[in-house]
């Protein structure tokens, strides 16, 4: 394992969270953490080998960094989702920035392993949708806008940037909709609501990462060599309805129109996240195959999706 590790977005839960389990491996002398703002998580994990930098991706400062830490892994964990209305920042943030982290990972004779957090989203939701997604299947109607978007951009950069530095093992996770206690997420926040509206004749299919695995498997991607690109979901699937029931939510079908029109109500309002790529995904659902992964790391995750989502209920109830 790398001595020394650089994880971006620190800020944010999953990544204080890793940063914290990185930084408890004896085979790790620093856990460099990056972001705009200080994650109250380092506060509380008072691990020694936590190191924070107050730095924004697209800064010269993330290159001074690398160039001068001698990294040796670093995980990118800032794919970040957001309302419309900052809809140009984001995109300037998720693509802008992950360009001149890998430019500056480019440079560095010391980095030899790189892994990205990315999102199922990549393979859009649509009515054309095969049954399951494996890593090489196609998306049917590959996303336009917003979040999916940044994030094929960003794969895109990633494979570019792998090309050039074969030298450097790259793993691409892309993970299904993080699930559990301490998730905050337009999909939780849906959730949480004690009416939810849905689209009239449809009963789309779900998949979850609980909190925990989706750590280990970062965790693990960070400590050992593991190239290629590999969805990340726990096992199984949850239909929309049987989501709503074990939830005991009131469920309020609309046609597809009013439901559109309400989820960017919604959105405007600030209430709820809720952009054209969730819409689609609570209409049309989105599974993936996560065998490639597992049989990868010879290790299979904790939570079920069912699982993932019984202790989301458990402490939100």
């Amino acid at each position: 394992m790398g001595n020394t590790v650089l994880v971006t977005g620190v800020a944010r839960y999953v990544g204080a969270r890793l940063a914290t389990a990185l930084a408890a491996d004896p085979g790790i002398d620093r856990v460099i953490g990056v972001d705009t703002v200080p994650p109250t998580a380092f506060a509380r994990s008072g691990g020694a080998q936590l190191e924070f930098r107050g730095i924004d991706l697209r800064s010269s400062d993330l290159a001074k960094v690398i160039g001068t830490a001698d990294i040796d892994t670093v995980v990118h964990m800032t794919l970040l989702s957001g309302p419309a209305r900052s809809r140009s920042a984001l995109k300037e943030h998720n693509v802008i920035g992950t360009m001149q982290l890998l430019a500056a990972c480019q440079r560095s004779a010391t980095v030899s392993r790189v892994v990205v957090r990315s999102t199922t989203a990549v393979y859009g939701s649509s009515p054309a949708d095969p049954a399951v997604f494996t890593e090489e299947t196609e998306a049917a109607e590959p996303p336009a806008t917003g979040y999916a978007k940044d994030a094929v951009e960003v794969e895109g950069h990633v494979r570019g940037f792998a090309r050039r530095r074969p030298d450097v093992a790259v793993c691409t996770l892309r993970f299904a909709n993080f699930m559990g206690p301490g998730v905050d997420s337009p999909l939780t926040r849906f959730f949480a609501q004690p009416v939810l509206p849905t689209v009239l004749g449809f009963d789309p299919r779900l998949q979850f990462v609980h909190e925990d695995d989706g750590v280990e498997v970062l965790r693990r991607a960070a400590g050992e060599d593991h190239p290629g690109t590999f969805n990340v979901a726990g096992e199984g699937v949850l239909m929309l309805s049987q989501c709503l029931r074990r939830a005991g939510r009131v469920a309020v079908p609309l046609p597809s129109p009013t439901f559109r029109v309400l989820g960017e109500l919604a959105r405007a309002s600030g209430l709820l996240d809720f952009s054209p790529e969730h819409q689609a995904l609570l209409t049309y659902g989105r599974a993936v195959d996560p065998s490639r992964l597992w049989a990868e790391l010879g290790w299979t995750p904790t939570f079920s999706t069912a699982d993932a989502f019984a202790d989301f209920l458990a402490r939100h109830r």
